[in-house]
């Protein structure tokens, strides 16, 4: 007889057993069943259809290697200044005719899972993937050897997705049909090292002269690291970034286990002996074609080899005949001084153009461009920057006045400055003329505490000059390092009535079919009011007048010229300008080595040769006196307007409104010479341009 528990409990296990209650459990078995079954099902046929493509890869052939055509570069008035790959120095070898280390470097800094992958590696292009996506463009590759060699057979450098694509293709295509040393091989031999050098072989005897079997470890190391950016990385151009990148292969060389990190310090340390680089032939330009290549590689997103071989027509701002003037005059004027280093760049105010660069005395030696190098200290050759500033936020006038004296400058918090003057040399009570011809350093310092370091800076600042600086009192005697190149478009302004105009060097680029992938648009902008300027450059004029620190090379100049000299211990500057030409000149030494005297006088013949030669089919001209400029009269020694009873007036170029009020004695005037009066400013053009063409 059951009880009610025993049934209870009966009833319990029939209610567990209820086919319906259990229905959900048997569908959601049934479901993974069917889950599992589609997952292998695809699996299998995503398997079939990778060994049927795989297939298909191998026994397709790969694409003819594209074409190389030589790019071509042009000078202002389409004369050819260069054909790029027209000549290469390329030398084919085998992989057992090249030393284990170069390899092993190779391999090390470029791809150090090469004989582990299959033409791509997952996980770099992961991360690429990443940053790109971060960045929403593509700035960062993924790159094994065999993509590499990939793109440099198959496809362009465009930076696009569907390139990439298509390289990943491609490699994967190579590693069915090829060896890894097969492509290692091929990659060590059409890899660009720089200076239309192609292969491990022809760079092995270019920088070394020795065969690629016989490169040691320093050797290899220094040599893997150039295909990364040869304009970087070649020690022609920067030896010192080159061996920093030699340092860097030689820690991957470690982390990668081929070499042990004492042999490291020891290539680390070792002195290479890098042969001097040979010019084939006389080489035009040859600073301003490496700093085109370096500018429009930049533009269009590639490679110095793709850039040489692409059959791109760059055409740039380059006047052959003023570069060659140019080399000349460099050539002539340091034949005597042999290890004597000089730069030159020469701006057209108007447009911007750059018409001749001078990065170096000889190219063949030393790559390294000095033009675009700011880490020259200016000397005076800044002054004018300074004045420029205090006559437009101080009032200062070509008569103000300061007394050149031993002076001690104080300034922020009690710090002292005590500057003095060439050869310690003063001349008492002198005005703004007087102290830019003769580059008082004692007034430039009163004028950049007057105006302000920080307006000073900020002034640079506008004029195009980005180097570092500080707001310090020996700013205005240009001890911050600038470039030639800055420099120069800096008097640009000057030249220009206040305009600045956004140097330039390319005009246009075509592809091979004629299409223009870029064209130049140099912005202009308005730093100051063009009467500021002219009456600064009436005042640098003064430099070539007797007296000046640039009269040794008046006799030179036929043409109305405005400049300033700049001396350090080191460094020999002019910078100066007519309505046409805008140009910096630098002097001196790679090395820390004290200038001469006689050296310390090169800088301003360079640039009065230069200028003269350059412009000798084009007419002198005066600098347009605009609106808002004043001449009159004044007497020199006491800065007042002048009269009849005062000797030796001087034309002098005020702002309007900041003329002198009061004349230099009681005694009125018995004639109108005193007045700023129409004719007498025509009196005098008349009589400057007589000056200036018979001197």
């Amino acid at each position: 007889m059951e009880t009610e528990g025993s049934q209870a409990m009966r009833s319990t296990r029939y209610k567990e057993q209820t086919p319906a209650e259990n229905e959900p459990v048997y569908r959601k078995a049934r479901g993974w069943r069917s889950w599992m079954s589609f997952v292998f099902t695809c699996l299998m046929l995503g398997a079939a259809a990778a060994v049927v493509g795989l297939l298909f890869m191998r026994s397709q052939s790969l694409p003819v290697s594209k074409l190389a055509a030589a790019s071509e570069m042009y000078d202002i008035h389409g004369e050819l200044i260069e054909a790029y790959g027209s000549t290469k120095n390329k030398q084919a070898v085998t992989l057992q005719e090249i030393a284990p280390s170069l390899i092993q470097a190779t391999l090390a800094i470029e791809d150090r899972k090469f004989y582990e992958h299959y033409g791509f590696d997952p996980k770099g292009i992961a991360r690429a993937a990443w940053v790109n996506l971060q960045h929403m463009s593509k700035v960062q590759g993924a790159g094994t050897i065999t993509q590499q060699l990939a793109r440099n057979l198959y496809l362009t450098h465009e930076r696009t997705w569907t390139r990439k694509a298509k390289e990943t293709y491609y490699a994967v295509q190579m590693e069915l049909q090829m060896s890894k040393d097969q492509i290692l091989e091929q990659y060590l031999n059409q890899i660009y090292y720089g200076h239309a050098t192609y292969g491990i072989g022809a760079a092995a005897h270019l920088f070394f002269g020795k065969p690629a079997s016989d490169l040691n470890l320093a050797e290899s190391a220094l040599l893997a690291g150039v295909p990364k950016g040869p304009r970087y990385y070649s020690p022609y151009y920067d030896m010192d970034k080159s061996l920093e990148r030699q340092k860097t292969v030689l820690q991957t060389m470690v982390e990668a286990g081929y070499i042990t990190r004492r042999q490291a310090e020891e290539a680390g340390r070792e002195k290479l002996n890098i042969l001097p680089l040979e010019s084939k032939k006389a080489v035009t330009a040859p600073y301003f074609r490496d700093y085109v290549r370096g500018t429009a590689t930049e533009l269009l997103g590639l490679e110095e080899k793709e850039f040489e071989e692409s059959g791109l027509r760059i055409y740039t701002t380059l006047d052959l005949k003023a570069q060659k003037v140019a080399e000349e005059v460099v050539a002539e004027q340091l034949k005597s001084y042999p290890e004597l280093q000089t730069a030159l760049v020469s701006i057209d105010p108007r447009n911007g153009y750059v018409k001749a660069m001078v990065g170096g005395r000889d190219y063949a030696k030393s790559q390294y461009n000095r033009a675009l190098s700011a880490t020259r200290q200016p000397g005076s050759s800044f002054k004018p920057i300074v004045y420029l500033t205090a006559l437009k936020e101080k009032g200062f006038t070509a008569v103000t006045r300061f007394k050149s004296e031993p002076t001690t400058f104080t300034y922020e918090d009690g710090k002292t400055y005590t500057p003095s003057n060439f050869d310690n040399k003063f001349f008492d009570w002198i005005d703004l003329r007087t102290a830019l011809a003769k580059s008082d350093n004692i007034f430039a310092v009163h004028t950049v505490l007057e105006a302000g370091p920080d307006r000073v800076i900020e002034m640079a600042r506008r004029m195009g000059i980005t180097s570092p600086m500080k707001p310090m009192p020996s700013l205005a005697l240009g001890t911050f390092p600038v470039s030639p190149f800055e420099m120069a478009s800096a008097f640009s302004i000057l030249a220009n009535q206040g305009v600045r105009t956004e140097p330039t060097s390319i005009l246009r680029i075509e592809d091979r079919r004629g299409r223009v992938l870029y064209e130049a648009q140099p912005q202009q902008e308005t730093v100051i009011e063009p009467a500021y300027t002219y009456v600064l450059t009436h005042l640098m004029e003064s430099v070539f007048d007797q007296g000046g620190t640039g009269s040794r090379v008046s006799s030179v100049l036929k043409r109305p010229v405005a400049g300033k000299t700049g001396t350090t211990n080191s460094d020999a500057w002019l910078v100066g300008y007519t309505p046409e030409l805008s140009t910096a000149v630098w002097v001196g030494y790679d090395k820390d080595k004290t200038i001469g005297t006689i050296e310390s006088h090169l800088a301003a013949p360079i640039f009065a040769e230069f200028t003269e030669r350059t412009l000798e089919a084009v007419p002198p001209k005066l600098f347009t006196i605009p609106e808002g400029v004043s001449s009159v009269y004044i007497d020199p020694k006491t800065g007042k307007l002048a009269n009849e009873s005062c000797p030796n007036p001087r034309l002098e170029a005020f702002i309007q409104g900041t003329e002198p009020t009061e004349y230099c004695t009681e005694q009125p005037a018995k004639s109108d010479a005193a007045k700023p009066d129409a004719r007498k400013e025509n009196g005098t053009w008349w009589q400057d341009l007589k000056r200036w063409w018979g001197s």
